[in-house]
């Protein structure tokens, strides 16, 4: 289910962005999630279960959000212009909010769920511990992660339209 879940998200992502590259580069967050998941796992002495993977289906789709949030806008930034290394660095600045913000939103969230208060409430606590041990671990790296990923990969530069046409005609 879980390699299934990916090519979906890729094959949503292709559509999304027009592009191969973009989606690739927003996938590089996921193994940090699945990373940061198994290592709290076995920090708390819990056993990859069938809930636990539930939890990380869930964390592959917030933690892609993260990645889209952030080479969206890098790219909107690079069509409107900006040179790419100012636009990484300009959508760290703007987009760590938003990210920050859904991360925590999550991870509070689950807390209460991973400490296991309640009834039946042990039958779900893997799927909290994964997501957010996942979700942190990943929202960490994906500040960093991303932005070197996108630099290493994206090579040729967007220009906007107006830039195009003032070449085009200083040609002719």
């Amino acid at each position: 289910m879980i390699a299934l879940a990916v090519v979906f998200i890729y094959l949503i992502m292709v559509a999304q962005f027009q592009n191969l590259l973009s989606p690739f580069i927003v996938l590089f967050t996921l193994p940090l999630a699945f990373t940061g998941g198994l290592l709290l796992l076995w920090l708390v002495g819990m056993e990859l279960s069938v809930i636990a993977l539930l939890g990380f289906l869930v964390l592959a789709g917030i933690v892609v959000n993260n990645g889209i949030v952030f080479v969206d806008y890098v790219n909107q930034l690079r069509e409107n212009g900006m040179e790419k290394g100012e636009a990484i660095v300009r959508t760290g600045i703007t987009r760590m909010r938003p990210i920050l913000m859904t991360a925590l939103t999550t991870i509070l969230g689950m807390s209460t769920l991973a400490l296991g208060y309640g009834t039946g409430a042990e039958l779900m606590q893997p799927m909290a511990v994964a997501m957010i041990g996942g979700l942190t671990y990943a929202t960490i790296l994906t500040l960093f992660v991303v932005p070197v990923m996108y630099d290493i990969l994206v090579r040729k530069g967007k220009r906007n339209k107006e830039k195009q046409g003032k070449a085009s005609s200083e040609i002719m």
